[in-house]
């Protein structure tokens, strides 16, 4: 592991944001080959995705070709809401670059059966190979994705409840009333196959 620090969020950002361009770009992805990218949300990536964007309509960057999981989605919490995942994922990246909506993948919060849609979600990853590249966040608390601390190295792709602290954290979002906030979600495990 490397650990590189820069001064401040935006030099983060950039910093992040050129290395996927180019691990994009030396992938050189096709149809038949896409390139397969793991995707946070929340405050810590809009920077990355704000200068995504920027590549892409600089003709830096095409994601024609690239084939997106995001980490997680509140459960219950429809995809037009505003503060659900698929609404933040569409209004900072997708809507403005030139992504395949077939290639974009957001865990169903609301589907009938939850644990059904882990192991879907799992099984589309496995089998078109892999993610290539995996950016996740780390929180204050040390949590990846909705993983707490306590969260087994070996989980998977699961229902998670959501810890107090995170409702609490989360309820900036949702007017600071940690009532409005859901109290569960899917996540991806810490103990997921990467490349």
């Amino acid at each position: 592991m490397r650990l590189i620090i820069r001064s401040d969020y935006n030099e983060v950002s950039e910093y992040i944001s050129t290395y996927v361009k180019n691990r994009i770009n030396e992938f050189k992805p096709t149809k038949e080959r896409p390139f397969v990218l793991g995707l946070p949300t929340g405050s810590s990536p809009i920077g990355l995705y704000k200068n995504l964007v920027k590549y892409h309509k600089n003709g830096e960057l095409s994601f024609k070709h690239v084939v997106t999981f995001n980490m997680d989605e509140y459960v219950g919490l429809p995809r037009d809401h505003p503060e659900s995942y698929h609404s933040f994922m569409w209004h900072h990246l997708f809507k403005h670059i030139d992504i395949e909506p077939r290639n974009v993948n957001i865990l169903d919060g609301n589907a009938e059966n939850l644990s059904e849609e882990c192991a879907r979600f799992e099984k589309k990853i496995k089998d078109i190979g892999g993610v290539e590249l995996f950016i996740g966040g780390i929180g204050p608390d040390g949590h990846i994705a909705f993983n707490e601390p306590g969260s087994s190295l070996m989980s998977r792709t699961r229902v998670k409840t959501l810890a107090y602290d995170t409702i609490l954290a989360n309820s900036r979002f949702f007017d600071n009333d940690i009532n409005k906030v859901p109290r569960m979600a899917l996540t991806v495990g810490v103990g997921y196959d990467s490349k």
